[in-house]
């Protein structure tokens, strides 16, 4: 047995329990003075102050790291990401730059589909090893457990291989990942006005492929204006339900158009993007208990309103904050500037932002009872900060303040 002691943390943030937290409960990170966690093998065995963690124990036998003047939280949990995709669209993002709109682009030929192209010409090798290079910066942020989305195939051949070489770097990286069927991200140009029959390919063709190969755990849909309508997200969402996939949706990103609201109607685990998510919408998603995944860097980088977070949380809702990484609207994995986001511009506690990376991230991707909290049973994935307090991540804003990550009890990035 291996164990693994770290003590004298200045803070210990263990943002405990099994559930995601709500409303007025997001505040409370559960933060440990003189904190200590002791790790056996890949699980938590102890949580508490470093007195109350020692005793007892055989301090011989234990690889002990000293944390004194620094943090220590659990892995962070990025909760919605495209990270498996071949090709890049810097040119789009000049358009941007020079006023375009994010769907102008779409409909000439730009955004999605432009990746598509590029994703169908990559190998599976190619695409994992693209992935691998995604996943290991992650981890320099303190990323422990990622979701990861299909969706740049659009047809069954490509969609499997991008979920076959998320499984492979689920095998092979210190990173879990969490796989997301995406093949109703966009319409292909041949399908346009025909949503319903590519929709219907998408359900007979490739989904039961995917859960025979057991390649996917939710199934996501692109729910806006001018690519799939709520009618049709519900027909898919329903179907895909029955077929034994939990939900997701890209809801209500560029209009509102009721994509919260039948989050909550069909039982979505999440409903993520919300920037014109609508009063009634929120109301919903807290009363059925939907997570709201929100994805700040997205509106950074294309000029949008932020997302409502803060009335989010004042209204019961359970808030996630993710990447969004991906190579058209969000070409960033930065965790320091999600918190920097969150914390200035949506009106969120630190407290509130950690909570949202941690045990609500975890809950968007069903690992809420194994992942995002520093708890006794829990995987022993844990991130050292440079500094005595949560309160340097906002303050020293954009700079990743990581200095170690430990994954399954082993030390995985050392800076």
């Amino acid at each position: 047995m291996n164990k693994c002691l770290i003590r004298h943390a200045s803070e210990l943030v263990t943002c405990r329990g099994k559930a995601p937290r709500r409303g007025g409960e997001m505040n409370d990170a559960g933060i440990i003075k003189d904190g200590a966690v002791l790790m056996c093998d890949d699980k938590i065995e102890a949580v508490g102050t470093t007195s109350q963690v020692e005793a007892g124990i055989n301090l011989e036998e234990c690889q002990i790291i000293e944390a004194q003047g620094r943090t220590v939280l659990p892995g962070f949990v990025d909760s919605h990401t495209h990270f498996i995709f071949g090709g890049f669209r810097a040119d789009e993002f000049a358009w941007r730059m020079k006023g375009d709109s994010y769907m102008s682009i779409m409909e000439r030929g730009g955004g999605i589909n432009a990746t598509v192209t590029a994703t169908r010409q990559a190998s599976q090798e190619e695409l994992a090893a693209l992935g691998r290079e995604r996943l290991d910066a992650m981890l320099e942020f303190g990323v422990t457990t990622v979701e990861g989305k299909s969706g740049y195939g659009l047809d069954c051949e490509t969609e499997l291989r991008q979920l076959r070489a998320m499984k492979q770097l689920n095998e092979t990286h210190p990173i879990d990942i969490v796989p997301t069927f995406l093949g109703p991200h966009s319409v292909l140009p041949e399908y346009k006005g025909r949503q319903r029959e590519f929709l219907d390919k998408q359900i007979t063709e490739v989904l039961p492929l995917v859960k025979a190969e057991n390649l996917a755990e939710f199934a996501d849909i692109f729910c806006e204006d001018n690519v799939f309508s709520v009618e049709d997200s519900r027909y898919y969402l329903n179907r895909a339900k029955e077929m034994g996939f939990k939900l997701k949706l890209h809801a209500d990103e560029m209009v509102p158009l009721g994509g919260a609201e039948l989050a909550a109607e069909v039982g979505a685990v999440s409903a993520d993007h919300l920037l014109q998510a609508s009063d009634e919408g929120i109301r919903r998603m807290a009363e059925k208990g939907v997570i709201s995944t929100l994805l700040p860097a997205t509106a950074f980088c294309l000029k949008e309103p932020f997302a409502r977070g803060r009335k989010m949380i004042d209204e019961g809702c359970a808030v996630a904050i993710a990447s969004d990484l991906n190579p058209g609207s969000c070409f960033t994995n930065s965790i320091p500037l999600l918190i920097a986001l969150g914390c200035i511009y949506m009106q969120l506690s630190i407290e509130e932002v950690i909570t949202a990376l941690t045990i609500n991230g975890a809950a968007a991707v069903g690992r809420a009872d194994t992942v995002g909290s520093l708890e006794p049973g829990k995987k022993a994935d844990a991130v050292i900060l440079k500094y005595p307090s949560i309160q340097y991540l906002p303050y020293h804003t954009g700079i990743n303040l990581v200095q170690t990550v430990l994954k399954n009890g082993k030390v995985v990035y050392q800076k």
